[in-house]
């Protein structure tokens, strides 16, 4: 992981060097400060300039979580564990596993925009700094956590000198810089040094003069204050300076400003045009609309793994929203945005099983805070319930592929909680069959077996009802790979063949089907039957190679590692290890992952080199803690384990074994997969091997073919 995830400064901070120096004291002698004040004054801004000065100071870096595009308080927990890059497929709480995580780690924690969820955060950051003695928290909102321990720090505005100097390097950017003086001073005088308001006037250069800007204020300062008594006065004159640019925007522009507040979080160009045109915006003018509003320095661009995205600021974006509020258009938005979100899922899934699946899931993960917002609002209205369930099953590759099964579980679960069971009729479409499945499948690999039999059971027998044989289909492939989990290998086996049976008869292939081969194989493979094995992967791996797929790849690669670990070719088992491990660390399947590391730690033991070996079972350890049960609690599962512990075991002693294994426990998940793909072999035990190698159990693998082995013609699609 890096050791930050600062944003990069797309233009020069300017000023602010004594807020700059009593922040920083701050943090050096508090462990939770916030910095508060009104919005636009340049808060986030002051904070990740300090955080970024002050990251050498925490040995495990500098992490950014941004909350204000979360609009539910049940996703703050997975929000921050994604802020500090864990993945944790278990069941438990997220409150636990971030605490477990941090409770060693020396490492600065920027919050940033929780004052919608104050009431959630003051006490989950609470409790995360009482458990983490090495966690500083900087916190940056519009009010206090009112947390025991926490230092305030009000920032106010800019001072005269500062503001001028700002404005005069923005109006520099875009092109209008030798304004006079006195114009410059008045005017930032005027805007009581906000910086986003001076961001804003700026911006406006390249077609007003900054008298012709100080006489527009003047003309509508008390026209735009009206209505909002009480307020405070530099609240008063952020609203106007806003409200004023506003007033600037051309017709099209003010539209465009207002619809784009239902976003959450960045978007894309695509999801614009779809949600935004129509109805006064012609399809074909978003894009310069857009740039319009890019050039007024009203919206940001971001460059993504997903390409461009653009973001509005938040008190931007609050003042859009009032407008379309005003619209009376808010609702009918909001339903748009969440059929383009909607949309997407669908496209996402279809692509995943295409050579296109690095993509998506930099896509998928770049409009999560948006996918959250379309299922929220199919949370919200009863009606609408069973669109949630399709949306929440569809992301299925997002959840089980992409490391985000415990989010994945939150949604699943909501989702079927949300609407009571649709009467029984037969041939009726149930909307409950897919999530039911996928929930299963999230459930097993959490290690929370009972959760999964009583999703798939229900599954299935709704499926028989509805004569679904599509969701039976996938209802019996997953009880084979729980069961296939649980060590009863022969139900597996007859459970997963009757699975892929009925995916051959109905034209289905994709990911899912195949990785149903892939975990047949692993039956024959622990029923002594490689050679059926090889088979069976085999295949799969010519159909994921044919169809540009990566992620079901990794898997039959690992087995095709095992097998060629069993005929002892370790070359090649360690060069399938390692594009196995770079695959699922690019999608970030930490189960995947961990699996062969596990088998990788093997190799390098039959290699000769017992101390790496201890050094990657260590580092294994870890990562099972975030995935669930150790191997799945599984005998068959943990033979590779059991016996590289026993070489390497025998080869070290039992101190420097030991040793090994500690030092692999402390390494950072980058760090083992740096170390998987460098190849560290060099034998620090004398000897050329550790012995014949041997399969998962103790048994010699038999070379028999079993018999009715399904295949999967790489020329069929799916239905």
């Amino acid at each position: 992981m890096r050791r930050s995830n600062l944003p990069a400064e797309l233009n020069r901070f300017v000023g602010r060097a004594a807020e700059r120096d009593e922040l920083g004291r701050l943090l050096e002698e508090y462990r939770l400060v916030t910095v508060v004040g009104m919005g636009g004054v340049g808060k986030s801004r002051l904070a990740l300039r300090c955080a970024a000065a002050a990251e050498k100071r925490y040995a495990d870096g500098v992490r950014l979580a941004e909350l204000s595009g979360l609009r539910d308080p049940a996703v703050l927990e997975h929000a921050l564990a994604e802020a500090l890059g864990l993945t944790d497929h278990t069941s438990r709480s997220r409150r636990s596993m971030l605490a477990e995580h941090l409770a060693e780690l020396r490492l600065l924690l920027v919050v940033d925009g929780f004052e919608h969820l104050v009431e959630e955060c003051a006490p989950l950051l609470r409790e995360l700094l009482s458990g983490a003695p090495g966690l500083t928290v900087l916190a940056v909102g519009r009010r206090p956590l009112r947390v025991d321990g926490e230092a305030v720090y009000t920032l106010a505005p800019m001072s005269d000198e500062d503001a001028v100097e700002l404005f005069e390097a923005r109006a520099e950017g875009v092109g209008a810089a030798g304004a006079p003086a006195e114009a410059v001073r008045e005017l930032c005088r005027r805007l009581d040094g906000i910086p986003l308001a001076l961001e804003l006037a700026a911006g406006r250069l390249p077609l007003l003069t900054v008298e012709q800007v100080l006489h527009r204020l003047d003309d509508r300062f008390r026209l735009l204050t009206d209505g909002t008594r009480g307020a405070l006065p530099r609240h008063q004159t952020l609203r106007t300076a806003i409200g004023w640019s506003h007033e600037l925007c051309t017709p099209e522009e003010r539209l465009l400003w207002a619809r784009l507040s239902v976003f959450a979080g960045a978007f894309d160009l695509e999801a614009t045009e779809y949600v935004c045109a129509g109805d006064g915006l012609a399809a074909e003018r978003v894009l310069d609309v857009l740039g319009g509003l890019l050039a007024q320095s009203l919206l940001v661009r971001e460059d993504t793994p997903a390409g461009p995205r653009f973001r509005m600021l938040d008190t931007v974006g609050a003042y859009g929203a009032e407008w379309l509020a005003a619209l009376g258009d808010t609702e009918r938005m909001r339903r748009r945005h969440r059929d383009w979100y909607m949309g997407l899922a669908t496209w996402c899934e279809l692509e995943w099983f295409s050579p296109r699946q690095a993509e998506v899931a930099a896509a998928t993960d770049a409009a999560l805070p948006n996918l959250r917002a379309a299922l929220e609002l199919c949370l919200e209205r009863p009606e609408d319930t069973h669109l949630a369930q399709h949306m929440a099953g569809t992301l299925w590759f997002y959840w089980a592929g992409c490391g985000r099964l415990a989010e994945g579980r939150h949604w699943l679960d909501r989702a079927l909680a949300a609407e009571p069971e649709p009467p029984d009729a037969p041939g009726q479409h149930d909307a409950r069959l897919k999530p039911l499945w996928v929930l299963g499948y999230v459930a097993i690999l959490q290690g929370d077996d009972a959760a999964a039999v009583a999703a798939l059971h229900e599954c299935r027998e709704r499926a028989l009802r509805a004569g679904d044989r599509v969701a039976e289909a996938y209802a019996t492939h997953r009880m084979g790979c729980l069961a296939l989990l649980s060590d009863d290998v022969p139900r597996a086996e007859e459970l997963m063949r009757r699975a892929l049976d009925a995916y051959r008869e109905l034209g289905e292939l994709n990911s899912n089907v195949l990785m149903g081969q892939v975990e047949l194989a692993m039956t024959r493979i622990f029923q002594g039957d490689l050679e059926g094995a090889l088979l069976l992967v085999g295949e799969v791996r010519e159909i994921c190679e044919e169809r540009g797929e990566r992620w079901t790849k990794a898997y039959a690669l690992y087995v095709l590692a095992y097998a060629a670990w069993a005929r002892g070719e370790l070359g090649e088992a360690r060069g399938l290890l390692a594009e196995c491990v770079a695959i699922d660390h690019a999608f970030h399947d930490l189960v995947g992952l961990v699996l062969a590391i596990e088998l990788l730690a093997l190799v390098t033991a039959s290699e000769g080199d017992a101390a790496e070996a201890a050094v990657l079972m260590g580092a294994a350890a870890p990562v099972w803690d975030s995935v669930g049960v150790p191997l799945f609690g599984s005998a068959n599962f943990s033979g590779p384990r059991e016996l590289c512990e026993r070489q390497a075991g025998e080869l070290l002693g039992p101190a420097r074994f030991a040793a090994a294994v500690r030092e692999g426990r402390a390494l950072s998940l980058d760090e083992v997969v740096d170390r998987a793909l460098a190849g560290r072999r060099a034998p620090a035990v004398g000897g050329s091997g550790t012995g014949a190698p041997r399969p998962f159990r103790t048994s010699v693998p038999g070379t028999r073919k079993p018999a009715g082995s399904p295949t999967l013609q790489g020329g069929e699609t799916a239905g």
